[in-house]
């Protein structure tokens, strides 16, 4: 397991690439100004990981924000999905393509399929595939892949997938998908990792967070750190983007990461990969 040292800390791929391991994630952030100063914010704050999408709709300000920012481009780590409506090969590609000029970028860090659409997912995977041999990304994954997903997808890929993205918080575990996604070297990465701010009303977390003397979001996003799992928290204020990113001077005990590991209930905020319908 890799040290969790610093802001710009990283975790290493399967390919070798480095991806920070805490970034700043921009689902419901405006397109425009709000999330223009987001990623700036972020970015000043020393954040190095962007994660975008294009349903998200606010790609064009993800750009910006990194065009204006003095941070140099190879120094930041994109990343960006293909929703379900442009999957199979040649949309995948045509979406990527857009994704790109969207975000004014020559390439992408990171390049995700959003959600396993039946009957098309691989198709969408070997474009990724493509892309990735053209260089145009540098590293590929698959976000709300459950195991029979991952199994499914292995079974014709020629590339695994180096990153997988799900719903992950302590209410919602999925030990065996973690053991088996650092079976296979794909970095686990969650999203919702607050809950959807069920978090805050939590017991067991005011008490850790009175116990190191940290906020709650700070607790659950070093669990998830030291759990190996890359995170992204959403914010668009620039306090909050600051505070989640304080994560670096302390850490949980065994015991308490046990404690919070036991709070599973398999219980899930979003959507269930095995039955959405959009």
């Amino acid at each position: 397991m890799e040290q969790i040292t610093n802001l710009q800390g990283t975790f290493t791929l399967h390919n070798g690439v480095k991806m920070p391991y805490f970034g700043l994630g921009v689902y419901l952030s405006e397109d425009g100004t709000e999330v223009i100063n987001a990623v700036k914010w972020a970015l000043d704050a020393g954040y190095r990981h962007i994660d975008t999408a294009s349903i998200y709709k606010n790609e064009e300000g993800v750009g910006q924000a990194i065009k204006e920012s003095k941070v140099a481009r190879e120094d930041i780590f994109v990343v960006s999905k293909v929703w379900n409506a442009d999957q199979g090969y040649e949309s995948t590609i045509k979406a990527f393509n857009d994704s790109l000029e969207r975000l004014q970028l020559e390439y992408l860090d990171l390049y995700l399929i959003h959600w396993p659409v039946k009957g098309k997912y691989k198709e969408t995977w070997k474009a990724l595939e493509q892309l990735y041999r053209e260089k145009k990304i540098r590293a590929i994954g698959v976000s709300n892949f459950l195991q029979h997903h991952l199994e499914d997808l292995l079974s014709t890929a020629e590339i695994v997938p180096m990153v997988n993205q799900m719903e992950f918080h302590p209410y919602l575990v999925q030990q065996e998908l973690l053991d088996f996604c650092r079976k296979h070297q794909i970095q686990y990465e969650a999203w919702s990792p607050m809950m959807q701010g069920k978090i805050f009303e939590l017991d067991a977390f005011k008490e850790l967070a009175k116990k190191y003397n940290k906020s709650i979001a700070q607790i659950v996003l070093r669990w998830d750190l030291q759990k190996g799992v890359v995170t992204i928290p959403k914010s668009s204020k620039k306090d909050r983007i600051v505070a989640n990113a304080a994560l670096f001077d302390f850490e949980l005990s065994a015991e308490d990461m046990a404690l919070l590991d036991a709070m599973d209930k398999q219980h899930r905020f979003g959507p269930d990969p095995d039955n959405f319908d959009f």
